[in-house]
């Protein structure tokens, strides 16, 4: 099956009872010849003479021609063309071109008939074939490969379309991660974290190590927080996202009654993807420590740096391939090992594309949030240090002021944000199986459109 289907064009297949291949234009079989003088007006129409071919279409379709017309008589239709069927009507005459009195007509011939032009010529049989029939689209998306514009349109007509579901599965998650996030905040990394050393310009090696260490696990355990609620938010979104494409709406209750058993699974799958690429960096990062420990030179120290951007180039690589696995896991219901192994077969051939997509979809994320989250940041500051700049120099630990009036901030910005980037990656996961699966099949029965691509595509 192909990637990217093409539509089978008229004229495929031979339908003019000929061979496949054989030269010429095709004619009528009672027609004469360039040698062949015309049929004399007594002879008999149903009795064919030695000018007639020997092959005669059925009776009672349309006769043969018969000579000059009489007048009173009605002028009789003409021939269908070989392979087309009925002529389509012109624009003007209310006939087909070609036709006595259409336009292009270049004048009655044997019987009264107009001569037969080639397509597009004079006396064509009607207009050019104008393409496939536009895609049904019962829900967010057209049934047929999705291009960017369309997957990121997507996303925003489903908030757009169902946003009490979505804003409130996003909000409800954005609140509880946002409160953890700012105890954890307040009552730990303040104690915890000591950036005084920073500061101070005779602060030794170990103590700035030991600094940045701190400051690096702080991060870790808040990104951690974070992608557990991206995570609940993805499963539950997932299911919206998919009821959308059909045009069937869904309820918070429906959307976390369906995504509840593969809750689990999807933390599992996020763990070992963890795992993996903190793995691959590890394999790079290591050997870039122990030369440096040992005191290496200049070359030692440049073999480091490209042994750390390899493993970080691997570590992309693998991300983008894996990353519609949790799509894959939520909606066919597959295990961990499953999912990632349908991510790598969709994933195949198009990991440029999925990856031009998601970074444009982050992007755009990433500038809404800031949009959002940095005027509460000012505020937050200006309240609680006295200004910005005082803030800033101040070193020491995060306020309780601060800390609530950035966190409401961040949960107006991932009430927006997360539906877009789970609806971008959903979405992607459809547009893959489309056109490796033609699930626009599938998706076209369940959502009840009736004689969608009764052809199957191959």
């Amino acid at each position: 099956m192909n990637d990217t289907p093409g539509w089978a064009s008229p004229g495929s297949a031979p339908s003019d009872g000929r061979a496949p291949g054989a030269s010429g234009p095709a004619e009528p079989s009672d027609r004469p010849g360039p040698a062949q003088p015309a049929a004399q007006p007594d002879a008999d129409p149903q009795s064919p003479g030695p000018k007639w071919s020997k092959e005669q279409p059925p009776p009672a379709q349309w006769s043969a021609p018969t000579g000059p017309q009489q007048p009173g008589q009605a002028t009789p239709p003409p021939p269908p063309g070989p392979g087309w069927g009925t002529p389509p009507p012109g624009p003007a005459h209310g006939g087909w071109r070609g036709a006595p009195g259409g336009p292009g007509a270049p004048g009655p011939g044997p019987g009264g008939y107009a001569p037969y032009g080639g397509p597009g010529g004079p006396g064509g049989w009607g207009t050019p074939w104008g393409g496939p029939p536009p895609a049904a689209k019962p829900g967010i998306i057209p049934l047929r490969p999705l291009g960017v514009g369309e997957i990121l349109d997507g996303a925003v007509s489903t908030m757009r379309t169902y946003w009490r579901t979505v804003l409130g599965i996003s909000l409800t998650v954005a609140v509880i991660t946002e409160i953890i996030v700012v105890l954890v905040r307040g009552f730990l990394l303040n104690d915890l974290l000591d950036t005084s050393a920073l500061d101070n310009p005779d602060a030794t090696l170990g103590e700035l190590a030991r600094v940045t260490g701190e400051a690096m696990a702080a991060n870790f355990v808040i990104f951690v927080i974070s992608l557990i609620g991206t995570i609940t938010a993805t499963a539950l979104l997932a299911t919206v996202t998919s009821r959308a494409v059909l045009g069937k709406s869904v309820t918070t209750a429906e959307a976390w009654r369906d995504a509840r058993p593969q809750v689990l699974r999807l933390f599992g799958l996020i763990g070992l993807l963890l795992l993996i690429l903190v793995g691959i960096v590890a394999l790079g990062a290591v050997p870039s420590i122990l030369v440096a420990a040992a005191g290496g030179g200049g070359a030692a120290v440049a073999f480091s740096t490209l042994l750390i951007i390899g493993a970080a180039v691997v570590a992309l690589w693998m991300m983008v391939r894996l990353s519609l696995a949790p799509p894959a896991l939520v909606l066919e219901k597959q295990s961990i090992t499953k999912a990632m192994t349908r991510s790598a077969k969709l994933v195949r051939g198009s990991w440029w594309r999925i990856f031009g997509i998601q970074l444009l979809a982050l992007i755009i994320a990433y500038v809404i949030a800031m949009i959002v989250v940095v005027p509460f940041v000012l505020i937050g500051a200006t309240v609680d240090g006295g200004g910005i700049s005082a803030f800033i120099e101040s070193g020491t630990g995060l306020g309780w002021t601060f800390l609530v009036i950035s966190g409401i901030g961040s949960v107006i910005g991932s009430m927006i944000t997360l539906p877009i980037t789970a609806g971008v990656l959903v979405l992607l996961y459809i547009d893959q199986r489309i056109r490796r699966e033609a699930l626009d099949l599938d998706l076209a029965r369940a959502a009840g459109v009736q004689g969608y691509a009764a052809t199957p595509r191959s």
